[in-house]
């Protein structure tokens, strides 16, 4: 080759690479115009204050209708707290675990501690308590250290619901019990033998106790939805794959046997000896299922945001706490076929959210608080307060099945580009096993290809038909670099879980 080629095509190759470098840069500058999305932006979130020497595992917490803050801790105080001097006050002392209260009036509050429902008052006007007066203790108590109690909560009507844990083979059960002893329920990882241990009880006006629905294992929270639905939420373990999210109606069965012993009309047997086809087929299905280790270990208490939408654009939407993660969930429920199931997806704040979220009560000005607990186990000590900034962010509002796959609802009007990229929509789906065992893996895993997806005219809707719909799957959605209309915005939570009980 001649010298002067060889310059030629040096200088050729040259102004290639410096175009092509060009462009890369153009690209990459364009790319990161954008700022990146953090949750932080949106949340800001406070540690608040505690006493000295106060064990802060929170238990139960609430606001009084003059906006002061009531906490119950695992070592039996009751404190209020002020927000507008940042004093706190101890309103009442030596419960035993008080894992749920119920305002009253301000100086009055119902209390679930692990013995009994207590009401709690002040007669006399210091702001302490002085009345202690039993509401209900018509439950059996072995003294098994896992029999947790948990609750009230309150219907339309002025019923109250309250949760009763199972026991656990961890541990044994004192020589002197409360109620009535049955040894057909102790076989097994976790018992109930004693009664209505595993059962939602139902208290009425008349301040009768009654068994209202049986299946449960560690149901951690009570709430009601904006319908008056009462969501159960529980942990996984043995006969729960994972963890799951109940709409509780009286009279049903919710998959752990143990406490069926207590049922009226149930055989004298073994209750885990029972087939697990028999038993499946008795049981009625969660709502929703928290993918384990990635999405949520140990649900919480599920709170209706009914602030008007002081905490931002969710409004009329369920929130659950978790203990494993700096989240919390946002629960995206739907009626298919007459039944409910639905999504769940995280709602990051940011990182100086702690985990062990235990307790949710939004306070008048519409913060969210948060009271965190480890109790020995994973989770954190403390409360936190979550207050919305006032700017929206990019979100996924709501998911709905279709017949050939999902419409995703968003905040805002999407980028077309984006929003019709199959690349940015990866499904795949799987099942958790119906079993003794404890937890479960992921059976049946399967990617499930996109057929296309198209844009509604406002486009806030993307419908995105999918390859396969099966029923009795979890289907797994993670989202790509979607960004808003006028590409100011990413979206901020990319994973979504949709529990798909029912085809259309």
């Amino acid at each position: 080759m001649k010298r002067k080629d060889l310059k030629h095509k040096l200088w050729k190759s040259f102004g290639v690479g410096l175009l092509v470098s060009l462009l890369g840069s153009a690209v990459q500058a364009q790319n990161t115009s954008m700022p990146k999305d953090s949750a932080a932006m949106y949340y800001e979130v406070e540690d608040i204050p505690l006493p000295d020497g106060l064990i802060a595992e929170t238990g139960s917490i609430g606001f009084l209708p003059d906006g002061r803050f009531v906490a119950g801790f695992h070592r039996g105080e009751i404190m209020i707290y002020n927000p507008k001097t940042r004093t706190w006050k101890r309103f009442a002392e030596g419960l035993h675990d008080p894992l749920g209260l119920m305002v009253v009036s301000n100086n009055e509050i119902l209390v679930m501690q692990r013995p009994e429902l207590t009401r709690i008052k002040d007669t006399d006007g210091d702001g302490e308590a002085d009345l202690y007066q039993k509401v209900t203790d018509d439950f059996g108590l072995s003294g098994n250290y896992h029999e947790f109690a948990f609750g009230p909560v309150k219907d339309k009507q002025g019923n109250l619901f309250i949760a009763l844990n199972l026991a656990s083979n961890g541990a044994g059960i004192r020589p002197e019990i409360r109620g009535t002893y049955d040894s057909l329920s102790r076989p097994g990882r976790m018992y109930a033998c004693v009664d209505y241990r595993g059962w939602i009880m139902r208290l009425d006006k008349q301040g009768k106790l009654h068994p209202y629905a049986v299946g449960f294992r560690s149901p951690n929270g009570l709430g009601f939805d904006a319908q008056g639905r009462l969501l159960v939420s529980d942990n996984q373990g043995d006969w729960l794959g994972t963890s799951k999210l109940f709409h509780v109606e009286e009279g049903k069965f919710y998959g752990h046997p143990a406490g069926l012993i207590w049922k009226k009309d149930f055989p004298r047997v073994v209750p885990i000896s029972l087939p697990v086809a028999q038993l499946d087929s008795m049981r009625t299905k969660e709502i929703v299922q928290f993918p384990h280790g990635y999405f949520a270990n140990s649900p919480t208490q599920p709170v209706l945001d009914n602030t008007n939408g002081k905490f931002g654009q969710f409004g009329g939407q369920m929130l659950i706490g978790d203990m494993d993660h700096k989240y919390m969930i946002r629960l995206l429920l739907e009626e298919v076929n007459g039944k409910m199931q639905g999504a769940c997806i995280p709602l990051n704040v940011g990182t100086k959210m702690r985990i062990g979220n235990n307790r949710l009560a939004f306070a008048p000005d519409g913060a969210l608080w948060v009271g965190q607990n480890d109790h020995g186990w994973v989770g954190a000590r403390g409360i936190q307060r979550i207050k919305w900034k006032g700017e929206k962010h990019l979100d996924l509002m709501a998911m709905n099945l279709t017949k050939d796959g999902f419409d995703l609802t968003f905040s805002m009007p999407l980028d077309a580009e984006s929003a019709q990229n199959v690349a940015n929509f990866k499904f795949k789906r799987f099942y958790y096993e119906y079993h003794q065992a404890y937890g479960s893996k992921q059976f049946d895993v399967k990617e499930i290809g996109v057929k296309s997806i198209s844009l509604s005219d406002d486009k806030t809707k993307v419908h995105v038909v999918l390859d396969e719909m099966k029923a009795g799957y979890v289907y797994e959605m993670r989202l790509g670099e979607i960004i808003n209309a006028n590409k100011s915005k990413r979206v901020l939570n990319n994973l979504v879980c949709y529990s798909l009980n029912q085809l259309k």
